[in-house]
């Protein structure tokens, strides 16, 4: 397992411009699978995707689903998953830790937000400094930066306060920072401001799309739900087919 942890850091590091590390989200085995399949070097869930898969809404899967999903996507594959745990479910730092490693994951997304406001900086700062404690080297921490989805009622200048967010995260420990929705023309100056790799949202339409955001400065690209979405509307069509429309 360490070795697993070692390599998915060892991918976020000293990428060139236009080169960011790709990393598609399973949202159950076989799509796990298929994904390792294609040759990619490894994988990061969605926690909306494996909701969907799992018959919940996003942000309600209970914790011992959720973890449990991700350690079948373990299991079923060679290559590092890193699991988006949401907020932490409310659990202890150690506790989160110890659930994670169980599950088979290398690393995780934790996102500065809970029920669509956003906690205060300093004392998520304090949580992800726990977990790092906690952790050690035994897992690849991205922390979510969700100022651009839900701070535009309480905060006045959106680029400052992300940028004052990811360096206070990357100080606390923080491998990686994903200002999500953040726009494009963010991006250089975020990947600027903060010392460690910078995650960005990126769009399934291909190579050029994900070169693009790279060249931008950001050193790894996920997609959410966005691909178990894609696959859902492919089986729509299928039924439309079958049923001859």
């Amino acid at each position: 397992m360490t070795d697993l942890v070692s390599a998915f850091r060892a991918l976020h590091l000293g990428r060139e411009p236009g080169d960011p590390l790709v990393l598609p989200g399973p949202w159950d085995v076989p799509s796990a699978r298929a994904f390792e399949d294609a040759g990619f070097p490894a994988l990061a869930t969605p926690s909306a995707g494996i909701a969907a898969c799992l018959g919940h809404a996003d942000g309600r899967t209970p914790a011992a689903e959720m973890f449990a999903a991700v350690a079948r996507i373990a299991r079923a594959v060679s290559v590092p998953v890193s699991a988006d745990v949401e907020a932490g479910y409310g659990l202890e730092p150690d506790e989160l830790v110890e659930r994670l490693l169980e599950a088979g994951a290398v690393g995780c997304n934790l996102e500065d937000s809970a029920d669509g406001v956003l906690t205060d900086p300093r004392r998520h700062a304090d949580r992800l400094a726990q977990v790092r404690a906690a952790a050690g080297d035994r897992l690849f921490v991205n922390a979510r930066v969700d100022t651009y989805i839900h701070g535009g009622r309480e905060v006045t200048d959106l680029a400052a306060e992300t940028v004052f967010r990811a360096r206070l995260y990357a100080a606390a420990g923080a491998d990686c920072v994903y200002p999500i929705m953040a726009p494009a023309e963010a991006l250089p100056a975020l990947a600027a401001a903060v010392p460690v790799p910078l995650n960005a949202l990126g769009s399934p339409d291909g190579p050029a799309a994900s070169r693009r955001l790279g060249e931008l400065g950001a050193a790894r690209i996920t997609f959410g739900p966005q691909l178990q979405r894609r696959a859902a509307e492919a089986v729509r069509g299928l039924g439309d087919r079958l049923l001859g429309r």
